[in-house]
């Protein structure tokens, strides 16, 4: 990619969250991310184009050197800052507008500094195979996997209902939602197929801004906020059908929308419980911390279905170590808050402390060895309270990270290929299936952006307020939020389909 060539119309609109836009190259699996800042400001940038490049650069290091050691180099693209010319991003941001969602336009595109953030598009991998269907890439944002045990939490239902279902109340109460979702982290979290299998079909039903499934880089399945328009099973089983109608002797004609979405939803599981890309599956240390997290109260899953007792992730899989990174949150953010006043108090009285402390960084080596060192109790000093608001920092980056599992369909002839041409690959068979369908998969792990230091009082009022709607409706919704979706799959109803998998 020559950046003194760039042209505008090699370009499409890709996506944009809170701070960021992202637009695609048609050709090239590259994506850009350029900010953005509240409207009324376009005449005045909030900050000169060297304060936006250190911005960015702080996103890269921050997801290299912090994020890339927790959660595993595997896993992680930090990308790379570039220096745009000038009127090719004025250019690409007249193209996109119309392309925006309408409630995105509160915002503009940073057309003034010329810095963005140049990554890999992993919504089409380069895991290149002589193959005629095109690839699957699913974006899960899982969010918290865990209940609080702090002994700071002061509301005995965060204990027992996680954050993503009380916030799901809020949601539609406030509009943001016509429906809310039946989606509970924790049973996806929880290393059992079968909860994974419920938390995936919840996904499906009610994707939010939580599940996305990309063909060919396109999107081809997810909601809008705020949207009535109904998601199409119909359709999406339509563009499943292709990649799974060749397993357990089936004949294309007879191959129900029911077993395309559980292979689907089964490859998806193996994804997630594998090492990574060379493990396989279910091997390595088991995953075993905070039994407190195993169940969430207002999860639909029925405890008693579970067939097998086992909760174990495999320690080397992408959603252990999300998990563990997660849960360097061990204060809450209601036993956080005190620290986070102690640390803004002593900047107060010494703001030249703000660089020693590393609050707003650089995320090097050494920010990374404060939270590693960080003393298991309080000393009263500044420097413990900082750690402890950087571990919370890094713990809500891993609540709010996405998961992009690609697959890739394996060509007939790597199918046919005897056991002892794939070494080092996984092969997951169906005992009634003679040419089970085949996939190369990656996983991946973005949305990496430290979270501001300054922001601490504001996540404390949202809990708050959270909890609050939930205990004022008491975890009751109208009936209408609540209306029956198609029966599209149960999730315990069928044994494992076991796939041939192999891992890239």
């Amino acid at each position: 990619m020559e950046l003194d060539k760039m042209d505008e119309n090699e370009w499409k609109y890709h996506g944009e969250g809170n701070k960021s836009l992202v637009v695609s190259h048609v050709q090239l699996p590259r994506v850009l991310r350029l900010l953005k800042y509240p409207a009324e400001d376009c005449e005045n940038p909030p900050q000169t184009p060297e304060q936006a490049f250190r911005q960015i650069q702080n996103v890269v290091d921050f997801s290299s050197n912090v994020m890339s050691s927790l959660l595993g180099e595997k896993f992680i693209h930090s990308g790379e800052v570039v220096k745009l010319p000038l009127e090719f991003v004025r250019q690409l941001s007249i193209r996109v507008q119309h392309q925006r969602p309408a409630m995105r336009c509160d915002k503009v595109m940073d057309i003034y500094s010329g810095c963005a953030l140049c990554l890999p598009n992993l919504t089409s991998p380069t895991l290149h195979q002589p193959t005629h269907t095109l690839p699957l890439c699913i974006e899960i944002k899982p969010k918290c996997g865990f209940l609080p045990s702090s002994k700071h939490v002061s509301k005995d239902i965060k204990t027992k209902v996680c954050r993503f279902c009380m916030h799901q109340h809020d949601k539609v109460a406030r509009g943001k939602w016509k429906r809310r979702s039946l989606y509970c982290p924790l049973d996806l979290f929880s290393g059992n197929r079968q909860r994974m299998q419920f938390a995936i079909r919840q996904l499906i039903e009610e994707p939010q801004n939580n599940f996305k499934i990309f063909k060919g880089g396109q999107c081809i399945y997810s909601s809008k906020e705020g949207s009535d328009d109904s998601l199409d099973l119909n359709s999406l089983l339509h563009q499943l059908r292709p990649y799974f109608m060749y397993g357990n002797n089936r004949i294309i004609s007879h191959v129900t929308g029911k077993a395309v979405l559980n292979d689907f939803i089964q490859v998806l599981v193996n994804a997630l419980l594998s090492g990574g890309g060379g493990g396989g599956h279910g091997g390595g240390v088991a995953d075993r911390c905070g039994e407190g997290r195993s169940f969430c109260e207002a999860s639909l899953f029925n405890k008693e279905r579970i067939r097998h007792g086992s909760q174990d992730l495999n320690s080397n899989s992408v959603l252990s170590r999300i998990l563990q990174t997660q849960m360097l949150d061990s204060l809450n953010i209601e036993g956080l808050h005190p620290l986070y006043r102690r640390v803004e108090q002593h900047l107060q009285d010494f703001p030249k402390e703000r660089t020693r402390l590393q609050v707003d960084g650089p995320y090097n080596e050494a920010f990374l060895e404060t939270l590693q060192k960080c003393p298991a109790e309080d000393d009263g000093s500044v420097e413990y309270a900082a750690a402890k608001v950087h571990q919370y920092r890094v713990a809500m980056t891993a609540k709010d990270c996405s998961i992009m599992v690609a697959l890739v369909p394996s060509p007939e002839e790597e199918e046919e290929d005897d056991d002892e041409g794939l070494s080092g690959q996984t092969w997951l068979r169906d005992f009634h299936s003679t040419r089970p369908p085949a996939f190369s998969y990656s996983v991946s792990i973005l949305d990496l952006d430290p979270k501001p230091f300054d922001a601490i009082p504001c996540q404390l009022r949202l809990d708050q307020r959270i909890v609050s709607c939930y205990l004022r409706t008491g975890g009751a919704l109208p009936k209408a939020s609540l209306q029956p979706l198609p029966d599209i799959y149960t999730a315990a109803e069928r044994d494992d389909c076991t796939l041939l998998f192999h891992p890239v």
